[in-house]
């Protein structure tokens, strides 16, 4: 599991859905996947939007080896609406995650298969490539397109040390804070959020 990895990933798709360039807009691990693929490849991307992450090593703020060990205690009978399944799941994480606009994403990856409940990541993958995932690669080549990076006031995530290497590597960008919002920034102020990456999109 790697970024050069899951930028692969995406350009398949994108040959997939023919799209020739595209606007791309990722979240924490998925901006840099976004950053990474607008670096191997500037021609596929037009605009690039990086939400609360920055192209440098991520600070450890949460404990996510805790997080990954916790869903996989998770146990649930098998065969249980999938409402008592979630409640039963949210019950035995909320002891280690004890955010519950965190509990919920995690929840999003809680699927049904024949029956049995199981986890939709690979949380072996993430857990043994954890290094991997909190850092970025390596890059000397800049991206020159339109980028910005949209962070959270109140997260540690994108901070003024952060500042050289997005201009290094990102010429173009341009930085921007949402008041209140945290590290889940479409979640925490959504309209705020949407306002933001619509004027970011209509700047000829």
């Amino acid at each position: 599991m790697s970024y050069e990895a899951m930028s692969l990933d995406v350009q398949r798709l994108l040959r997939q859905l023919h799209l020739p360039k595209c606007v791309l807009v990722g979240h924490s691990m998925g901006g840099k996947t976004a950053m990474t693929l607008a670096l191997q490849q500037p021609d596929l991307v037009e605009r690039l939007v990086s939400v609360d992450i920055s192209p440098t090593e991520s600070v450890t703020v949460t404990d996510f080896q805790a997080y990954i060990a916790a869903m996989r205690r998770v146990s649930i009978p098998a065969r249980i609406p999938r409402s008592t399944a979630r409640r039963l799941a949210e019950d035995q994480l909320s002891p280690v995650v004890q955010v519950s606009a965190v509990r919920q994403f995690l929840l999003t990856n809680l699927v049904e298969s024949e029956g049995r409940y199981t986890w939709r990541v690979n949380l072996e993958a993430i857990s043994h490539h954890l290094a991997k995932i909190m850092g970025f690669p390596v890059f000397h080549a800049p991206y020159p397109g339109p980028t910005l990076f949209l962070a959270g006031s109140d997260s540690p995530y994108i901070s003024s040390e952060d500042y050289p290497e997005i201009e290094r590597l990102f010429p173009e960008a341009e930085i921007q804070y949402i008041p209140g919002a945290g590290h889940w920034v479409h979640a925490d102020k959504s309209q705020e959020f949407i306002t933001a990456i619509c004027n970011f999109l209509l700047v000829p």
